[in-house]
């Protein structure tokens, strides 16, 4: 498995997402809140977006866990090809998801498989 950032990533802590196979993508990484009402807003839009990620055609895992730090959230997707993926980004930058949490941070690295 090889990150566009040119490291190797293993699923983060109690992720269960599996290693990407030849021609999947998978995204791992890290949602960070800077304060409380960050984590609010994470709270109450996150359900729906996990929802409507994980029904979308080719896409094969899809899970953001809470750390042990309550503003730092672990990210880990799997789908099935580019054009999952690609469907997946379009569907997010068009969402409530992308308008309410436009303020979090995302560091995401993406896996080839």
């Amino acid at each position: 498995m090889s990150c566009s950032c040119g490291e190797t990533h293993a699923p983060g802590p109690g992720a269960r997402r599996p290693a990407p196979s030849p021609g999947q993508v998978a995204i791992t990484g890290s949602l960070s809140c800077s304060d409380a009402n960050q984590l609010k807003t994470l709270l109450e839009y996150l359900p729906g977006h996990i929802a409507l990620s994980r029904a979308e055609p080719g896409c094969l895992f899809f899970d953001i866990a809470q750390t042990d730090d309550p503003l730092i959230w672990q990210v880990e997707e799997l789908y099935a090809d580019e054009a999952a993926l690609d469907a997946h980004k379009a569907r997010t930058a068009a969402s409530i998801w992308a308008d309410k949490s436009a303020g979090i941070t995302r560091d995401l690295h993406r896996i080839e498989g």
